[in-house]
């Protein structure tokens, strides 16, 4: 049945999203075109016009940006917090599905914006010259991985699906921060966004709070002179920095996923 949500929720949000990724790349397209011959124009309409094509490709940009946003807390607010939340708490499927198809969606559209602004900046910055090297890089690159041990390219493997991992991971407690602050705030019997508002800033102080006591703490308990005369291989470090920046940031959506499913659960008042 996950599965089907999470389908249900591409689907709704992909109209959105796709057209604006589209946008995004033609706007690219014509500020590469804008940025090599038209803003030099000695005609003014089409050093204008040059100039609101990459006018245009800027907005595209905070557009996608705030849509995979705006999307992220929408489908959540409108599904499960509103109206509709009648029929969804109704359907054969669990508080704990219903919000891990928001935060796989959410975080898959947070990605895919990151990718679609780097493609997009790429068409803008697109040269031959510069491609050319970019392929020689490439070139290079699979050269060096040819002469690498077995263990070497094994690590380098494992860091890259630890980082996507901790990316992932990330952008799931970017949301589940805002989906705690939502069904906290919608538990009140009245004024339920100012709440739900102030539940988000709430959560702000208190997790600046925790991590301002813990870093004490782990001051007082040497653990940074520790750290500091720990002289490991540099491939241990990098995995020991990735797998430690996991550990917190699953233990910070954690808290907020319980949250989240506690008030969803016992609270929720969809009155």
């Amino acid at each position: 049945m996950l599965r089907k949500l999470i389908k249900h929720e591409f689907h709704a949000t992909g109209r959105t999203m796709l057209p604006l990724y589209l946008i995004l790349l033609l706007t690219a397209a014509g500020s590469n075109i804008a940025g090599r011959w038209m803003l030099d124009s000695q005609i003014f309409a089409v050093s204008l016009l040059g100039g609101l094509i990459i006018f245009a490709f800027i907005i595209a940009i905070f557009a996608v940006f705030v849509e995979a946003f705006w999307l992220m807390i929408q489908r959540f607010y409108k599904n499960l917090l509103q109206d509709e939340g009648y029929l969804m708490m109704t359907l054969p499927v669990s508080v704990h599905q219903h919000v891990w198809a928001k935060l796989t969606v959410s975080a898959v559209w947070f990605l895919a914006t990151i990718s679609a602004v780097i493609l997009a900046s790429m068409i803008v910055a697109y040269d031959v010259h510069i491609f050319q090297e970019f392929f020689h890089l490439i070139g290079d690159i699979f050269r060096v991985l040819q002469k690498l041990k077995i263990s070497e390219a094994f690590n380098g493997t494992v860091i890259i699906i630890e980082g996507l991992a901790l990316i992932f991971l990330a952008l799931a407690a970017f949301s589940l921060q805002f989906y705690a602050a939502l069904a906290m705030g919608h538990s009140m019997a009245n004024h339920k966004m100012v709440w739900s508002v102030g539940c988000f800033f709430g959560f702000q102080f208190a997790v600046q709070f925790v991590g301002s006591l813990l870093l004490v703490s782990l001051s007082k308990m040497r653990l940074f002179r520790f750290l500091n005369n720990w002289d490991p291989e540099p491939i241990v470090a990098v995995h020991v920095g990735l797998l430690m920046a996991i550990g917190l940031v699953v233990i910070y959506g954690t808290i907020f996923y319980i949250v989240t499913i506690f008030f969803l659960k016992k609270r929720l008042n969809l009155e």
